[in-house]
């Protein structure tokens, strides 16, 4: 059973940075393949916004992270990072750490369907 952690979150004004934190309590990469972080605005359907396989050899970025957003692993501590800049009043939500034990390479992408395990989730206010 893969457990996840999000940490992070937080209030910033717009054009600030957030570094969120996804700590994976199973052993990693054996179990997990792809890992992703979702958006979810208030009201509104969670979102894919970044993923990366476990190897590290591919990433995907949602339209609205492109150029701002990094996500990245450290695989010794068994966490994953999404490092937010030029943050926005419309990127406010709950950020969402997903992994998945069946997708890898290319088909790792942030779509919900493709992943079983989730985070509680870490709480992101921007404020013009």
């Amino acid at each position: 059973q893969v457990q996840l952690t999000e940490t992070g979150g937080g209030s910033v004004q717009a054009g600030g940075s957030l570094n969120l934190s996804c700590a994976v309590s199973d052993t990693f990469p054996q179990t997990a393949t792809c890992m992703a972080w979702f958006h979810q605005a208030p009201g509104k359907e969670r979102e894919g916004v970044a993923s990366i396989t476990s190897a590290g050899d591919f990433t995907f970025y949602g339209d609205s992270a492109k150029g701002r957003f990094t996500v990245s692993q450290d695989t010794a501590k068994n966490v994953v990072y999404l490092q937010m800049n030029s943050l926005k009043p419309e990127d406010t939500g709950t950020y969402f750490c997903a992994a998945s034990t069946s997708y890898s390479g290319s088909a790792c992408r942030p779509q919900r369907n493709r992943f079983s395990y989730w985070g509680q989730g870490t709480p992101v206010t921007v404020s013009s």
